[in-house]
This record gives structure tokens, sequence and C-alpha cells, in this order.
């Protein structure tokens, strides 16, 4: 058998994410298998958690790591991405294969995990402009929203993560979660988020359902078969909590209010034709999978709320690639898409 060929997704380690590999080749022989031909790569993608290829010869895995540097609290938790996806593999929810977890920070520098590396399609423009038939991308889309379904439906209980979070106020803690760590984060004063912050807090919805929720549901963060619309794995779990559902679904679908650099967003896009869904058939087809029905007046807050969240998100990267320790070289342009996702959100909710 010959040796895996890394993907064309990776690059040589970036000088600022380089560890000691003789140090994880010998954790590797201790704890996977044979390790005499590790080789290493780094994929391109990602902001968060510095994600690599490795092979050892005869099988290819992904190593996920927290960044290095000095971290916001309870921010990059690789251990519970390891926990949960570790749960899920006895569920409908596709995840790929959890090989081992590694907190000892003696090993390369900072607590991963190896998982199995999926062979597989990302896409990550939310407007599919390389996939044909319109009918492809629909089933994308449909399958978009039935896996997320499926998240919502786990019994935590049953898979061991009914201590996964609290149950009850989830929105609330979100809410005081981002502010504090767009706070830590700030460089400098962005109007929009600023109102934000004081109105959120102050308009947090009644219903309070709870669920499994992943946290950063995106069609990015899911993983498709080479040749058919069907998710092989949903990866990035670092921020899956027991939350809200409806936060979830809101976030995937903000798409629909923007249309970002390279992920394009689904502002303005023409549906009949591209065979995308409406926003109101993407979330008719996830109520009819077994979604979790919601409350319709809460839907522009939790779209606002997202997008809080994902300006907090971008507002950290941003900090990160000052200090040099972003996982993307392109970090920096992060910086301005905090006023642009916080504007929208105030409109959104006219705050």
């Amino acid at each position: 058998m010959s040796a895996p060929e890394p993907p064309p997704s990776t690059r040589e380690v970036r000088e600022n994410h380089r560890f000691d590999e003789a140090a994880l080749a010998a954790w590797w022989q201790r704890t996977i298998g044979p390790a005499a031909s590790l080789a290493v790569r780094q994929f391109k993608g990602g902001q968060s958690n510095p994600t690599f290829w490795v092979s050892d010869g005869e099988r290819a895995y992904v190593l996920r790591k927290k960044p290095p540097g000095k971290l916001l609290a309870k921010a990059h938790q690789v251990e519970r991405e390891h926990q949960v996806m570790k749960a899920l593999a006895s569920t409908d929810v596709p995840v790929p294969e959890v090989v081992a977890l590694c907190e000892d920070e003696a090993v390369i520098g900072t607590p991963f995990f190896v998982m199995a590396h999926l062979e597989g399609r990302i896409f990550w423009n939310v407007q599919l402009p390389d996939v044909e038939p319109p009918r492809e991308r629909a089933a994308i889309y449909e399958e978009l929203a039935r896996v997320l379904a499926a998240i919502h439906a786990v019994d935590v209980d049953a898979v061991g993560l009914g201590d996964f979070g609290p149950r009850g106020g989830y929105v609330k803690r979100q809410v005081d979660r981002w502010s504090r760590q767009y706070v830590a984060a700030r460089t400098g004063e962005v109007a929009p988020m600023e109102r934000l912050l004081a109105w959120l807090p102050e308009h947090v919805p009644a219903d309070d359902a709870t669920t499994l929720t992943h946290g950063d549901y995106r069609l990015d963060n899911l993983i498709f078969h080479p040749t058919e619309p069907r998710c092989l794995g949903v990866l990035d779990w670092e921020l899956s909590t027991l939350g809200h559902p409806l936060a979830d679904l809101a976030y995937t679908c903000m798409l629909y209010e923007v249309a970002l650099p390279n992920v394009g967003g689904l502002l303005g896009v023409d549906f009949e034709a591209t065979g995308i869904p409406t926003e109101e058939a993407f979330v008719a087809r996830y109520l009819a999978l077994g979604g979790r029905p919601f409350e319709r007046a809460d839907w522009a807050y939790m779209k606002a709320f997202g997008l809080f969240r994902l300006a907090s998100i971008a507002q950290g990267v941003y900090a990160r690639s000052l200090q040099g320790n972003a996982s993307n070289a392109n970090a920096g342009m992060f910086g301005a898409a905090v006023g642009h996702l916080a504007g929208i959100a105030c409109r959104l909710v006219d705050c």
C-alpha cells in the first residue's frame, strides 16, 4: 500500500505553529502505533485551532491543537471537541472517528487530539459556484438542514453529554460570554458593537429550549462525500454545548443577510435559478426533518446575536493577528469584518 498523499489544501507548517515533531512521534508510538515515517503538514484554512494533516505512512489523520501564545479564557477547547465527537459516534450525526486525546502540554506545547482524515469535499463558498446542476445545490442544502436537525435531536443523556453544559439560560450566558470575549480582544471602538453590547442583554428571549448545539454550524464545517450530496462528518465542535437550538439555526441562516469575501454569503442570490433554498424554505426543511420548533418573534434577535458572535470571533482573530499567532495568514482582514457584521445585526433589531 502506498503512503497517503497530502491533500492540496495543506502547506508546510507555518513558522509560528511549528512544534517538536520528534516528540509527537514518540507520543504517537506510545499511544496510536508505529510512527517511523510520520509526516506533518498544516491545513491552509481555519482561524481558531491550528489543524494539521498527519500520516504514519499507511493512514492519514487530522491533528487539532490549541494555538500558541496567551489565550482567552474558555477559548480553543480541543478537549471538548474530542469529548463531543467521541460521544456522537453512536448517533445519526456524522463525525470523524476520534483516535486519541493528549492533554499533556509537554508533548507539543498545547493539548491536542487526533481524528481520522476524511476524503471528501468542503464547500467554502455558500453559493456553491462549482456545483451543478441546481438540484445538486438543493440537495446539499437539504443535507445541511438534515444534519442540523439530527444534532438537535440527540438524546444527550443517553450518549453521556447530559453534563456537557448547564441546562437553561443559554442565550444570556452566551451574550455575556461573547461580550467579554469581544471586550478582551478589543483593539478600538466599533460603534455598532458598542450598541449591541448594551442592547442584547436587555432583550434576551423568554423561550429557553435546550438541546445539543454545535455553536459554529455552517456549510464549510461539513465534509461531503466526494461525489454525493451526503455529509461524511461535521467538524469544529469547539463551541458546542447544551444550548438553544434556535441559536444554531439562526447562525446558519445569517448568511442570507451578508455577502462576505471568500465565503460569499447569500444576499442577493437568485434562489430559483441556483437551486439554493430561500431562508424560509431552508427553515421549513429543518422543521420537517425533525428540527426543534421555535418562537418566530425570537428570530431577528437570534440572527442578530449570531452576527454579534461572529463579529466577536472576527475581533479575536484580528487581535491574534496583531500578536502574530493567528491560524491563518490572512487574519488581518477580519478587523474590517467586525463593524460590517455588527452593523447588519443592528439593522435587524433596530438598535
